[in-house]
């Protein structure tokens, strides 16, 4: 299968060199130091599920890629208008792209681009970072898959890419109702993201001291509200699952939007914790906790 992977960092970088280990040809979309280091150095993966170290093919934009049957879309949220642009000369009939992305608005937002016909939808969950330029590190043993067709023309391309990750030894489901699945993703994350970013603090802090947990606790309860507001069919006991499995998670797991903001970079929060407030606000519901996190990370949005 040939495949792209649109943004080279955690997400991309590792599922794009499990596939490429695999067999598959892959290229690398990055930029800056990154890009570099994979041309002269290749691409470096860290992980308790296995170091691996790949010669890639690293390229600057979509078009130098090749024909693609397959689209990993795993940019920062701030960045998927502009890459749904940059995909736009080499997505053909025959091209789909999944985008591996945080919240819960990248289908629409690439479908109006792209067409909708060639949008899947998909969730990643793992915890990895750029640890340095060319090199990946993952952390814990989590590292999963999620993703579904959203028309019944996308099947075959699903089941298609669901036999390539499973042949990877990639944990990966085709779901059935993928939508349901970025609402169950987008909920916790939420809650993750805010507690986490707007304490400076890993998780094993957050859910020890009580007020922190609390914060997690109403920042996914109003997600929760939202979700079903729209009409997600999310379990009436979901959140109480969300917490019990929290308990399961690393005490330094940290969400990403920590990561951005500890590192001075741009945040993902205005389609996280923002997007909560504002979709909230526009179905006439109330999101004070989000709402208010949102206000706190305000000022570090666009990085220092």
């Amino acid at each position: 299968m040939r495949i792209v992977a649109l943004g080279a960092g955690g997400v991309g970088g590792y599922f794009g060199a499990r596939l490429q280990q695999a067999g598959h040809e892959l290229a690398f979309i990055a930029r800056g130091r990154h890009l570099e280091a994979l041309q002269k150095e290749g691409l470096s993966l860290k992980s308790p599920l296995g170091d691996l170290r790949l010669k890639v093919k690293a390229v600057a934009s979509p078009s130098d890629a090749g024909p693609v049957d397959v689209v990993l879309l795993a940019v920062k949220l701030w960045d998927t208008e502009s890459a749904a642009q940059q995909l736009r000369p080499i997505v053909g009939k025959n091209t789909f792209v999944i985008p591996f992305q945080n919240g819960v608005e990248s289908i629409d937002r690439l479908g109006r681009i792209l067409g909708p016909e060639r949008v899947m939808g998909g969730s990643a969950y793992i915890a990895t970072r750029i640890s340095a330029p060319g090199v990946i590190e993952h952390t814990g043993t989590m590292a999963r898959l999620r993703f579904g067709a959203l028309t019944p023309a996308q099947r075959p391309a699903a089941e298609g890419f669901l036999a390539a990750c499973r042949g990877a030894g990639i944990n990966a489901e085709m779901s059935e109702d993928i939508v349901l699945v970025n609402w169950e993703k987008f909920v916790f994350l939420v809650g993750l993201s805010g507690a986490t970013a707007v304490s400076r603090s890993p998780l094993g802090v957050v859910r020890a001291d009580p007020q922190l947990r609390w914060l997690f606790e109403q920042a996914m309860r109003e997600t929760w509200r939202l979700g079903r507001a729209r009409g997600v069919p999310l379990p009436e006991d979901f959140i109480e699952k969300q917490l019990a499995f929290a308990e399961t998670l690393p005490h330094e797991m940290r969400a990403s939007l920590l990561h951005d903001l500890e590192a001075g970079g741009k945040l993902e929060a205005p389609w996280l914790c923002g997007a909560v407030a504002r979709m909230s606000a526009e179905a006439g519901l109330e999101a004070p906790v989000n709402r208010t996190i949102y206000a706190a990370l305000r000022p570090y949005i666009d990085g220092r």
